[in-house]
Order: C-alpha cells, then structure tokens, then sequence
C-alpha cells in the first residue's frame, strides 16, 4: 500500500469506530508499518485538515471528530446487502472506490446488532460469473414473494417449504435449510440449501420454485462451506459489506 492509499485508509479505519479511538501501535499493527510512520501520517493528515484528534491516557489514541462520521441509520440488514449486490455487479466502474467507501461508513454506522446480522446475511448471498466475461443479462426470479421468502429464511436461520418443479416440469413438496442465495450463473439465482427429502445440499433455481413458506422452525447450524456451488468453472464472487 502506497502512502497516499495508506492515508486515505487510515480516514476511512477511524471514521467506521468514530468516536472511538485507536492507537499508533493497532494502527501500525493493521497497516503493516511503523508506529513512527503512523504519527507522521496523522500529522500530516491533520495539517490537511483532518479533524483527527489524540486521546491521552493508556487506552487513548487518536479519534476522528464525531461530526465527521454518521448517526446510527435505519437501514434494515437486507437493505445494506442490496446494496452490497447492486456494488457488486457494478465492477470496476467510475466513483467505484467512493461507492464502497459509502457502503462501509452505511455499516458501520449501523447499530451494533443490525450491522452484525447484515455483516451475517452478505456471508450467505454470492455472485458466480464465467471468468473474463461481461455480467450476464437478469432472468426472472420466478413467483411473486419467492426471493422475500428466502431473504427472510436467511436472515433469520429458518426452514424452507418448497413446491420446486425439476427440468421436466415434475413437482414436489420439500422442506430445505437455506445456506447460500447465489446470482449471476446464466442471469439466474439459485438457493443452495440442505434438502431434507434427499438428505444433501441441492441447488434450486428460482424461477423453478413455485412456492416457498418460512416456517417457524429454526435451521441446525451447518458450517458455510458446506453449501459451496460445484461449479469449477465458474467465479464465486462474496458480497462485502465491509
């Protein structure tokens, strides 16, 4: 990391744990340099304006003015996510680096445990794409409600009732523990999730799923890599809120 993008983080670190502070030494720690190196970047940020102050005392060290970072927000887990996808399919675009920069300061100001179930959720939602090739064109995500009920399952670690019809049109009733909501594969989505009437982890495409129903029962925690996607060939790209 060059010193200007060193900088520009540093902006960035303290405005997400505003009106917390951290000192020289964890700074140093995180960006890999020196405790001198970080008090001559501080300096200079200060010199250019910054309103970073040093917090004596043991647990001191140096803090970002309050007014410069967001009160807490009302957005929902899911929103912040949406956001996250929307970035995420955007690639490397113009204003790109201020877009996650903005999405990072959304999080973090986002109260304690609605930053955490959001951080929990984007875990689960993924994006796959062939390797070196454009974003493919949106398909429809099947019945009305079908992608609120998974987003719902998701987020609060509940079992799936699905009406799910194969290749040949052929349907069945299954109740499934959603573990992965996956885009960008042909322009589909797709649940990964354990399937309780075939005892494994199945893909469902979403606009094959006729009906879905969030149950009350909650989901047996099953470790996250378990429901990765067999697609060798393909990219698996996590959604970052942070």
């Amino acid at each position: 990391m060059n010193r200007t993008d060193r900088l520009y983080a540093l902006v960035e670190d303290l405005r997400a744990i505003s009106p917390r502070c951290r000192s020289a030494r964890e700074l140093a720690g995180r960006f890999e340099v020196s405790v001198r190196t970080i008090e001559r970047d501080i300096t200079a940020l200060q010199e250019s304006g910054v309103p970073i102050y040093a917090e004596p005392g043991r647990r001191g060290g140096y803090a970002l003015d309050k007014k410069m970072s967001l009160p807490p927000l009302n957005f929902t887990p899911a929103e912040a996510v949406a956001i996250a996808v929307a970035l995420s399919q955007a690639g490397d675009q113009p204003f790109g680096r201020q877009a996650r920069s903005a999405l990072r300061k959304v999080v973090s100001a986002m109260p304690g445990r609605e930053g955490d179930l959001a951080r929990e959720l984007a875990r689960r939602v993924q994006l796959v794409s062939p390797p070196s090739e454009p974003g493919p064109q949106a398909r429809p995500l099947g019945a009305e409600g079908i992608s609120r009920a998974i987003e719902e399952a998701l987020l609060r670690r509940r079992v799936l009732r699905l009406d799910y019809a194969d290749a040949k049109g052929a349907l069945t009733s299954r109740d499934v523990e959603p573990g992965v909501f996956l885009g960008g594969r042909g322009g589909f989505w797709y649940l990964v999730a354990w399937c309780r009437l075939r005892e494994d982890v199945r893909v469902f495409r979403l606009d094959r799923i006729a009906a879905a129903v969030v149950t009350m029962e909650r989901c047996p925690d099953r470790p996250l890599e378990g429901f990765a996607p067999d697609v060798p060939e393909m990219v698996v790209h996590g959604t970052l809120l942070d």
